[in-house]
């Protein structure tokens, strides 16, 4: 299977990235409406987007427009992630994340560590994160929202085009769920044609999921976990399997998807083996990246059957799996 093929026509400059369309896709609509009204305005462009080819003037407002005012009007009473807190940020009131309406990233550089369908990536790490993982790699970045500095739009398109110019193959956007607006935002100032890689735990909520559709051009997904029991005991989260599953199936609707599993030692029967499973019954044509680097950090001490790598069996068995 030929992986990724929209994501190569546009990282190759043949077609122009999601996010341009819709920048230059016009919609008439009223900023100061109900975010109701917005929302239905924004269900009858996408439609409309399917099957138009039309281009705004510059006076005319676009579909990203409206996406970045629906995304505003959402901080008030926020639910980016299906944790739906409703804490009104714009007032600088913090939900789970700890994130107000202020974005702010660790660090931003040309990666040559993703896979290699993406290398050189540019990649922008946020602050913060709407998981607790026990084991988690980065956790001096996602337990710390306050951490980094804070973004302003314009500055970061610059760099984009800066780093597009050094060789970047996309613009891959990590940890990026509660800053959903603060992204479009970004992308509303940004001219570069560059794939927009979404790289998340998928723990969106569906009114995010319709924010990105006609936007992300690559999901870079991680599927943790095969059953909600194991998500709340090393994530600290509810109705993980419902969530993940129903994004992944938006996410395989709109656009293309690489998938990163991470196995963790002891959960090839609990977890690894569901995923593959409903992968290949559901949304089969997926780049699957079954990734064996697990190492125990952060808190996995806490956890005596996962503070340990993963034997050679399980790297063994795990990869049957997959091939089967």
């Amino acid at each position: 299977m030929d992986t990724l093929p929209g994501y190569h026509r546009i990282a190759s400059g043949i077609e122009q990235a999601r996010f341009l369309v819709a920048k230059n896709f016009p919609v008439d609509f009223d900023p100061d409406a109900t975010l109701a009204d917005l929302w239905g305005v924004h269900s009858d462009a996408m439609h409309e987007l399917q099957r138009s080819e039309k281009s705004k003037r510059p006076e005319e407002r676009s579909l990203l427009d409206l996406k970045n005012v629906i995304a505003a009007r959402m901080l008030e009473d926020c639910n980016f992630c299906d944790r739906r807190c409703g804490a009104n940020r714009m007032m600088r009131q913090v939900g789970y994340c700890r994130i107000d309406a202020i974005s702010r990233y660790s660090s931003e550089f040309l990666h040559y560590g993703e896979e290699s369908e993406l290398v050189p990536s540019h990649t922008i790490f946020f602050s913060g994160c709407v998981f607790s993982c026990v084991y988690c790699q980065n956790w001096e970045i996602s337990t710390n929202p306050g951490r980094g500095v804070p973004i302003l739009p314009e500055e970061v398109a610059r760099t984009i085009s800066l780093r597009h110019s050094l060789g970047a193959r996309n613009l891959n956007f990590v940890t990026p769920t509660p800053h959903l607006h603060t992204i479009l935002r970004i992308l509303a100032e940004t001219t570069t044609n560059t794939p927009v890689v979404w790289n998340s735990n998928m723990y969106h909520s569906e009114e995010a999921a319709k924010l990105l559709s006609g936007v992300v051009d690559v999901y870079l997904g991680d599927f943790k976990y095969g059953n909600d029991s194991c998500a709340k005991r090393y994530s600290d989260v509810d109705h993980y399997w419902e969530t993940v599953t129903r994004n992944f199936l938006c996410a395989y609707d709109d656009s293309e998807i690489l998938l990163r599993q991470l196995v963790l030692p002891g959960h090839i029967e609990c977890c690894t083996a569901p995923i593959i499973e409903w992968v290949r019954e559901q949304i089969p044509n997926v780049r699957f990246n079954l990734m064996f680097q697990y190492r125990p950090a952060y808190l996995a001490h806490r956890h005596p059957e996962i503070n340990r790598t993963l034997t050679e069996g399980e790297r063994l068995r795990a990869s049957e799996l997959l091939g089967s």
